[in-house]
């Protein structure tokens, strides 16, 4: 993507709702990113980390992402396609494409260790060609502390060097801001996971951030990446400490089940698990009071 099509500002990593028979709920999904783009998303990442998907069957996140395509604004749509499968990982993208979102965001193939960047080079290089009908613009997801399979930056540059312009950015879930310029550095577009880094995207640093607690604080984040509000993100990390402290994602999900005022949000997916109810209360309670106020924010 070039010009003002391409993907920028804040992005929340939002959250799959789900049904007791395990499977998306459609209409909760779509309530949500609805709500967090009125208040101030920029755009959406969706089955990604936080959505869960690699508990997901194939035909879930294709059916999830065909409704969030009909229902939300398609350019405003960053959709996680990475598989352990490079055929799974193909067919995803190529769905993407086809539906015309904005970007597929992937994990490298996360279940052999310790492969040479040749191999990583392959699995990429047969994403890119076996989807280049559709010409998703297509990101990494750097997260080596779950994958397992770094994309350090010599191996960036080769992926690049292979794919070409349609290689469009990275997120970066390492937490390693370091990492993050480096990478940057490089002309690429560059999305860490803290949105306490959106003060330093604004100096053009950084393409914005793409964050699981921005689901919890969007006006917020808003604030600071368009308006420079530096006690907004202040407030914005601080309810990304407390709830980084415990479970990321049954954190996220049940003060979303808050904000919704619906409690089939806190639905996880085999083998995460929901908070302890003493537990998501407490959460619950120093969130308010970093607010000052109800988390109907």
């Amino acid at each position: 993507m070039t010009g003002k099509n391409r993907l920028r500002g804040v992005i929340a990593a939002i959250p799959t709702p789900f049904t007791k028979t395990l499977e998306p709920d459609i209409d909760r999904f779509v309530s949500l990113a609805g709500r967090l783009l009125d208040e101030g998303c920029d755009a959406l990442n969706m089955c990604g980390t936080t959505g869960e998907a690699t508990s997901m069957s194939l035909a879930q996140r294709k059916a999830l992402m065909s409704a969030a395509a009909k229902a939300l604004p398609r350019d405003r749509l960053m959709v996680g396609t990475g598989a352990a499968s490079v055929t799974d990982a193909i067919e995803l993208t190529r769905h993407a494409g086809e539906l015309g979102l904005a970007g597929a965001l992937l994990l490298p193939p996360f279940y052999y260790k310790n492969v040479g960047d040749d191999g990583v080079i392959a699995y990429f290089s047969a994403v890119a060609q076996m989807t280049a009908a559709q010409a998703t613009p297509l990101y990494l997801y750097h997260f080596p502390a779950l994958s397992g399979v770094p994309f350090h930056p010599a191996l960036v540059a080769a992926l690049r060097e292979r794919i070409g312009p349609r290689l469009s950015g990275l997120k970066d879930s390492s937490g390693d801001l370091a990492y993050s310029r480096t990478v940057a550095a490089a002309d690429f577009d560059v999305f860490p996971s803290d949105e306490g880094s959106l003060m330093e995207a604004r100096s053009g640093t950084f393409a914005g951030c793409i964050s699981a607690t921005a689901n919890l604080s969007s006006r917020l984040c808003a604030a600071a990446w368009r308006d420079g509000d530096a006690g907004a993100l202040a407030t914005a990390s601080a309810i990304r400490k407390r709830v980084a402290s415990g479970p990321l994602i049954p954190g996220i999900k049940a003060v979303v089940a808050e904000m919704m005022a619906d409690p089939s949000y806190a639905l996880l997916l085999p083998p995460l698990t929901a908070l302890p109810a003493a537990e998501s209360e407490k959460l619950k309670h120093d969130l308010e009071g970093i607010l000052g106020g109800s988390l109907g924010f």
